[in-house]
Parts: C-alpha cells; structure tokens; sequence
C-alpha cells in the first residue's frame, strides 16, 4: 500500500488531463495478499478471508457483478480466467483507510492471475490495466496514483496526464534520509474509513469554482517543491510543507475533513509536530504526521490520549511480488541431520 505526501487529488480527471497532476508518494509495508490454487473442475471458489466470505463461480458462465467482492469479479473477467481455481484473498488495511486499500488489491489480484496464466505484463501496462478495471469496468470515481504506486514501488514522482500518458519517476533517495524520516513521521488511524468516490465527485464538481482550482493547482505545485526537498535530505522543510499541502487540500472539497481529524491534527501541532496530511481522498483513514525526533514521543501521546490509533509501519521498496510455490517442497518424510554427537531423524 501508499502514502502519499504531496499532490494528492491532481492525478483525477478533468484536472491532470488539462492540467497534468503529479503526486509524490512511497510504499510501506501494509499489502494485498492473493494466492491461486489450480482446480479440476470448472468452479471458481473466492475465499475473502477478511470479510469471512466466500463466492462462487462456473467458468462456463458469464461474470456478474452482484456487489460481492465485484473487485475480484472484475479482475477474473479482464484476466479471461477460464480455468477451475481456488482464490485467497486478504489485506492489512480495510477499504477507506487512505493507503489505497482496493487498488491495491486489484493490483495484486491481476499480478496473481498473470503469473499463473504466464502473462508478461510490464509496469506501465499492469497499472494501466488495475486502473481500467476499476475505473471504467467498475465504474469506481477515483485518480490514477494508487495502481501506480502499488505495481512500481519505492518513493516515486508521478506526472499524469491523462489515461496512457503517465510517467514513473523513481526517487534515489539516501538510506540515511529515509531512516530519518520514517523516525519522524507517525501514521496515525483516525478510528473512521471513508468512501473515497464521494469526496472524488465533490472534488470534481469543484472543478470550475475559483478557490478550489486554484488550491489543485498549489498542491501540484506543492508536489514539486516536496519532490525537490526530500531529494536535498531537508526533511524539517518537507515537513513543513506537508502542512501547506493540507491547508490547499482542504479547501478542493469541503467533505475532505471532520471536526475529529482538526482536532487530532491541530494537537499534534500544538505538541510539535510540523506538519502533516490525512491519507487518501479524506473524510476519515490514517493522518499522517512529521514531527522532529526530539518531540516525536509528545506528539504520539497526545494523539493516543484524544483517541487517535498509531500504527507500526515502514517503507516498502518492492512493488508487486508474484512467485510460484513448488508443492514438492512441502512433501518431506524425515529430516536428517548429523550432529558431533551422533545423527537425528525428525519424521514431519
């Protein structure tokens, strides 16, 4: 999954096809998990472990999207998959966090089923493909960051400027610098999940208005400046900026914050904190927050004493990751091994 720091909004239309949008974020080490297991039949059985749901489906009928679990759905009929199997499917955050919960499970489920069908998708066409399925197939209102950064991975610059006409910049960032900052900065769950496509048709309703365009147009600006400063190491100043972005951000939509999340907010300044930005479309998920090392410790009790729920988390260098288990590994019989003292056999 992501976060995002800076330019978060810019990458929806109409505003990076006029405009072009530009986000820079990174993946942590939150993930979507999807296993296949071939079958001999014809039955397509998806286990949601987290939603403890299961559904079925013949491979000799035609999809349906009946409102359960419709992103596997989605993923099974772009993938053409017409092969008996067994889908597990679970993640590390639920849907409305603001880590970009669904795309990347679209993601993961897409990367999933072209391993085990050997289809070679690049990056660019993989993300390409999780954003059509969700945003034209589904029909789901939304930007185009989150496929991107969950199949590509890493601190990364992203341009947008419309559907394929978008450019990948992979940060080289030293470890000194993202040691330091990932001590610095608290992800923070406000206790609510949000529906993000509700907040992205406000956002794009206000489109046209004066002072919402213009605070798109400072939080791609913002982007720029964020991009350049975490490339120097001057983490204060990125810190800082990250509260210039939430101010811009805030007036693109008046749905985008709660009386709840000033408060954790403006708390956490109160107890040092630099700056900082709630994750995702808005309205509720994890908030974000840069604090320098010295008061790190008061800005997290003073978000856990007024109810805010810190996380444990890291950055993710890695993108997508698919690989085939070899089920001959698991077969063993007895373990043999030879010690000073004389030989053991352990029967497994």
């Amino acid at each position: 999954m992501r976060v995002s720091f800076g330019g978060g909004g810019t990458d929806v239309a109409p505003f990076c096809q006029e405009q072009g949008g530009a986000i820079i974020g990174s993946t942590i080490n939150k993930y979507a998990y999807c296993s296949i297991v071939p079958r001999e039949d014809d039955q397509i059985i998806v286990h949601s472990l987290d939603f403890d749901m299961t559904v079925k489906y013949n491979v000799r009928e035609n999809y349906v999207y009946d409102g359960r679990l419709d992103l596997v759905t989605a993923a099974l009929n772009a993938m053409e998959i017409k092969k008996g199997c067994e889908v597990y499917l679970q993640c590390d955050a639920p849907p409305g966090s603001g880590l970009g919960t669904s795309s990347t499970v679209m993601v993961a489920l897409l990367t999933a089923m072209a391993r085990w069908k050997g289809v070679e998708l690049d990056g660019y066409a993989m993300a390409d493909l999780a954003y059509k399925v969700e945003r034209e197939d589904l029909k789901i209102d939304g930007g185009y960051q989150d496929q991107y950064a969950s199949t590509f991975g890493g601190f990364n610059f992203i341009e947008f400027h419309g559907r394929n006409n978008v450019v990948v910049n992979p940060l080289r960032i030293k470890k000194d610098i993202i040691h330091e900052l990932q001590y610095n900065l608290l992800l923070c769950y406000t206790g609510k999940i949000h529906v993000s496509a509700n907040i992205i048709k406000d956002q794009v309703s206000n489109y046209k208005k004066k002072d919402p365009f213009e605070a798109m147009c400072e939080v791609k600006a913002l982007a720029y400046a964020m991009k350049d400063e975490l490339l120097k190491g001057n983490l204060h100043s990125f810190g800082r900026l990250l509260d210039y972005g939430w101010q811009s951000k805030k007036r693109m939509s008046s749905k985008i914050t709660n009386p709840q999340i000033d408060e954790l907010y403006e708390e956490a300044k109160k107890a040092g904190a630099l700056g900082g930005k709630l994750l995702g479309a808005g309205g509720g998920g994890y908030l974000l927050v840069y604090c320098p090392y010295n008061v790190r410790h008061k800005v997290a009790a003073r978000m856990e004493a007024i109810g805010g729920q810190l996380a444990d988390w890291n950055f993710e260098l890695r993108g997508a990751q698919a690989w085939t288990a070899d089920e001959s590994r698991w077969a063993y019989k007895q373990v043999h091994v030879q010690m000073p003292n004389g030989s053991y056999e352990f029967h497994v």
